[in-house]
C-alpha cells in the first residue's frame, strides 16, 4: 500500500481512496443514466442492458456535455450533443461524423459495486478491495433498510470518531461503562477494527435495566474502511439479542464559501432469515437497530454541528482517537483531490489537522 506524505485527517483538500455512495440501487433502472455529485465530482452512472452499473466522469471530452442527459445503448452511453458513444472503460467507440476516433477521446472510468441497497463508486478504474462487510454476516443474504441521509457541519473524519470516544459515553449519554479497547488492522491497512468491552455498572435505573435484560457485560465494535465507511456492531455477546448492525456511509460536500459539510447515510443491516417468523425477527432487529441509533444520535448532533476540532490536550482514554487519526493519515489520496466543486478547481485548502501523536498522560 502506498503511503501518502500528506496529512489526510480532517483535510478538506484531500479525498482518500475509498467507496462512496452514488445513489440508491432502485434509482437506476436498466437503460437509465444519471449524473451524481460524489465528493465534489460530477460522475455519470448508468445501468447497461446486462444490468451492470458503470461510472465515468460526467463531462464528454468533446465539448463538455453532461453524459447524464445522454442515452444508454446496450452497455454504452451516448452523449446527447454530438452522439459520441463511450464504453465502460471510458473509451469512445463511435463518432457519427467520422470513422477515425482520436486516442484522447476518452473519459476516466471508475469501479462500481452494488451492496446494502446502494450503488458505490471507487475513485479508480479498479478497486483493490470490495466494500467492507460484517464478519457475522459474511456470505449471508441480507435485508437492509436505509434511513434518511442527513448533514453535519464538520469533516466526516471527526464524525466517525464518535463511535470510539469512550469518554463521551459517560458525559453525553450518561452511560458509566468502563471500556477496554482492542485494535486490529487488516493487511492492506485500509480497514481498522476497534472493539470495546466492559461491564455494566448498576448505579442508575438504565444500567440496572440493561443488566437484567442484556447481562453483566457489553461489547460493541466499530469497523472503519477507507476512512469513509463505518460499520457498527452493537449488542455483541449479550442475552436475548443477536448482534445489531448498521453502516454509516460518508460523503464530503464541497461549498463555494468553504462552509463544507458532510452527508451521512445510515443503513440498517441484518440477515435475511427463512420463513415468516424469520422475516418478522429480521424486521424486529432492524427496528431495534434504528431505535438504538436514534437514542444516541440527537444527543451527539448538537456537538458535531458546533465543533472546531483542535485537540491541544489528549488523555490516555483518548488513545483510540489518536490511533484512528494515524490510520487515516496512512490512507491514499485519490484523483478527486484537491477537493473540487465539479469544475476542476479547488475550493479550499486543508483545515487544521493533528500530527496524531499521543502526548504523555494528563490523567
Amino acid at each position: 500500500m502506498q503511503t501518502s506524505n500528506q496529512q489526510i485527517f480532517n483535510n478538506w483538500g484531500i479525498v482518500a481512496k475509498g467507496w462512496y455512495i452514488a445513489c440508491a440501487s432502485s434509482d437506476l433502472t436498466t437503460g437509465q443514466a444519471k449524473s451524481v455529485v460524489i465528493c465534489g465530482q460530477r460522475i455519470v452512472v448508468f445501468r447497461g442492458q446486462d444490468g451492470q452499473v458503470r461510472a465515468l466522469d460526467a463531462y464528454c471530452p468533446h465539448l463538455g456535455t453532461d453524459l447524464g442527459i445522454g442515452r444508454v445503448e446496450g452497455n454504452w452511453i451516448r452523449c446527447t450533443f454530438h452522439h459520441w458513444a463511450f464504453n465502460q472503460a471510458g473509451e469512445c467507440q463511435d463518432i457519427p461524423c467520422q470513422t477515425a476516433i482520436p486516442a484522447s477521446a476518452k473519459v476516466q472510468a471508475y469501479a462500481t459495486e452494488e451492496k446494502y441497497g446502494f450503488i458505490w463508486v471507487y475513485p479508480d478504474r479498479v478497486a483493490p478491495e470490495p466494500i467492507a462487510e460484517f464478519d457475522e454476516l459474511r456470505g449471508k443474504a441480507l435485508i437492509t433498510r436505509a434511513d434518511k441521509a442527513f448533514e453535519r457541519s464538520c469533516h466526516h473524519h471527526i464524525c466517525m470518531m464518535n463511535g470510539i470516544d469512550a469518554q463521551h459515553l459517560r458525559t453525553v449519554h450518561h452511560l458509566a461503562i468502563v471500556m477496554d479497547l482492542s485494535l486490529e488492522q487488516n493487511q492492506s491497512g485500509r480497514q481498522i477494527d476497534f472493539t470495546m468491552q466492559g461491564t455494566f455498572p448498576s448505579t442508575t435505573w438504565r444500567e440496572r435495566l440493561g443488566q437484567r435484560f442484556l447481562g453483566s457485560t457489553y461489547t460493541y465494535s466499530m469497523r472503519y474502511a477507507d476512512g469513509c465507511i463505518g460499520l457498527l456492531t452493537m449488542m455483541k455477546h449479550v442475552r436475548l439479542f443477536p448482534p445489531l448492525h448498521m453502516i454509516f456511509a460518508y460523503n464530503p460536500i464541497a461549498a463555494s464559501d468553504a462552509n463544507h459539510r458532510t452527508q451521512i447515510q445510515p443503513i440498517y443491516v441484518t440477515a435475511d432469515r427463512p420463513g415468516i417468523l424469520g422475516w418478522c425477527l429480521s424486521q424486529w432487529l432492524l427496528l431495534c437497530t434504528r431505535l438504538a441509533y436514534y437514542l444516541l444520535r440527537d444527543e451527539d448532533g448538537k456537538i458535531y454541528d458546533n465543533i472546531q476540532f483542535n485537540p491541544h490536550v489528549l488523555l490516555e482514554i483518548d488513545q483510540p482517537l489518536v490511533q484512528y487519526m494515524q490510520y487515516v493519515n496512512r490512507l491514499e489520496p485519490s484523483r478527486w483531490s484537491p477537493f473540487s466543486s465539479g469544475s476542476g478547481s479547488a475550493t479550499s485548502g486543508p483545515t487544521w489537522y493533528p500530527k496524531a501523536k499521543l502526548p504523555e498522560s494528563h490523567v
